[in-house]
């Protein structure tokens, strides 16, 4: 084979081997040299690259080196023959290194007999990212050295986009990594039981539990009224415990459709039904290794439980349209606001699996039984929305604070939060006022809601004041879904529909 088709061919190897996109810069090169050393019968070659942030070239591949003289190989701009490619991306080639003065030898790794050194820069989008150097036998006449020269330049060109798009890719994959672990410690302090507000004997007794069954891999059942924040424990029981650096994956068992939630709880195959047109891995193969929460688990049909009870009997299940068993190793957590003995009583529920799942139970308050943290709930809700929406509240007026202490909260916390949200929101000055909170917490001075006039009224305004009262507290426990407000009071949406509308009711206030 003549010389050219000899370099060409060189050329095509080097080229399939950057187009193959090795994970790493050091992967790549060691592929180079390996070629080059058996199609060249080179017996030294190093590349550098520029280390981030600074202005200093290291060797990242090497032949002929070993790992001791490699760490000695640093150069800075302008220091020695590679510093000085590296500062003016122009090559160099020196036919003897013994008779240059600039020749460093900082890896001292070159004996006393003759050697030819060449080094080219490689540069992407006009910036020298790196060098590549070879030695070579002293027995070669200078047009022979710069025919190599001219051949290790067009190496460095088809090298730089490579090595280029090679580094932007662990660049991308560490930022994305420390971001992650950045977004991980902030939940994880987010969610630790000093964020869950509350100072009253029932949530101490809360804040225990949490410490007492977070390390262990129990089968917790937090149970509640809506909106008293049993996501939020069961955040802090995840976080708290070994698994707070795996997946923490949530599942509003309410929110799915019948249809849906085996398929969304356990994944499907491809072809399982209508539109199943790939496979999908359901929740808790999400959570294989971390944490699955079933929030509302009171609402999920008694098919969907037997298969429930399987995987916590078991830890398997089979996704829908297979056969074949997946095993996990997932957490459960489960939350409900349904009072489960009595659903088991109407044959609603399962007995074994509501066993399976009340392992380790935490009950939480509602608000109404806790008085003495609404205000600490308050000052907590106003900071954090004063910030979000550049407001400067100091203080609370003295009568919002007797409307809000004298409210029963039937949608606890999650309307507290709403409450103090929209006030912040209407606020026009540094106070929160008695007319910035919802209507129905604007009482007279008999404590009484507003819709009672003062003066009094006949008995058709009363029961109607009385009945928009109702509507209205259980469109707040709801979240102003009126179908299950409807539910909630034993009556039909439409006729709950009828009374919304004439009674000037606006659902979507208490979403």
């Amino acid at each position: 084979m003549v010389q050219g088709e000899k370099e060409l061919e060189i050329l095509y190897q080097i080229s399939q081997a950057a187009a193959t996109r090795p994970h790493t810069v050091h992967e790549l090169m060691a592929e180079v040299l390996d070629i080059m050393e058996t199609e060249l019968g080179v017996s030294r070659g190093t590349l550098t690259l520029l280390k981030p942030d600074t202005d200093t070239f290291v060797i990242e591949a090497s032949r002929g080196l070993t790992e001791e003289e490699k760490q000695l190989g640093q150069y800075k701009l302008g220091e020695g023959i590679t510093g000085r490619v590296a500062q003016t991306g122009r090559s160099a080639l020196v036919p003897d290194i013994s008779k240059d003065p600039r020749f460093l030898n900082l890896t001292q790794s070159r004996v006393d007999k003759p050697t030819a050194f060449i080094c080219v820069p490689i540069v992407h989008q006009k910036q020298v990212v790196g060098t590549m150097s070879i030695d070579l036998s002293i027995t070669e006449d200078e047009e022979e050295l710069q025919r190599h020269q001219r051949f290790l330049e067009l190496v460095a060109n088809i090298l730089a986009e490579a090595v280029a798009g090679i580094r932007e890719a662990i660049e991308e994959r560490t930022s994305l990594i420390s971001e992650n672990e950045r977004l991980r410690r902030q939940l994880g302090d987010r969610y630790q039981m000093h964020n869950i507000i509350g100072n009253c004997s029932a949530m101490r007794s809360v804040y225990e539990q949490i410490v007492q069954v977070a390390d262990s891999t129990a089968t917790v059942l937090i149970r509640g009224e809506s909106g008293t924040g049993k996501e939020l424990v069961a955040r802090a029981v995840h976080y708290g415990g070994e698994r707070r650096n795996n997946a923490f994956v949530s599942v509003n068992c309410a929110a799915l459709p019948e249809n849906l939630i085996e398929s969304e709880l356990f994944g499907h195959e491809k072809g399982a039904f209508t539109g199943a047109t790939q496979q999908r891995k359901g929740r808790f193969e999400m959570a294989n290794g971390g944490t699955i929460f079933l929030d509302e688990i009171g609402d999920i049909s008694p098919a969907v439980q037997v298969r429930l009870l399987r995987v916590l009997q078991e830890r398997t299940f089979e996704r829908v349209g297979s056969s074949e068993a997946v095993q996990v190793n997932v957490r459960v957590l489960a939350a409900t606001s349904r009072n489960l003995e009595q659903e088991i009583e109407k044959g609603v529920f399962r007995e074994d699996l509501y066993y399976r799942l009340n392992v380790f139970p935490i009950i939480l308050p509602p608000l109404r039984e806790r008085r003495s943290d609404t205000m600490l709930l308050v000052d907590h809700f106003l900071q954090k929305y004063s910030e979000m929406y550049g407001k400067n509240i100091k203080r609370i007026s003295t009568s919002a604070i007797n409307m809000m202490m004298a409210y029963h909260w039937p949608g606890n916390v999650r309307e507290l939060e709403n409450c103090v949200e929209r006030a912040v929101l209407t606020a026009s000055d540094e106070v929160i006022h008695g007319y910035n909170l919802p209507p129905s917490l604007q009482t007279s001075d008999e404590t009484q809601t507003s819709i009672f006039p003062r003066d009094g009224v006949d008995l058709k305004t009363m029961v109607e004041s009385y009945e928009k009262e109702i509507i209205t507290d259980a469109l707040k426990k709801h979240r102003g879904n009126a179908a299950a407000c409807a539910r909630y009071l034993n009556t039909t949406q439409r006729i709950i529909n009828y009374r919304i509308q004439k009674l000037g009711i606006q659902p979507a206030e208490y979403k």
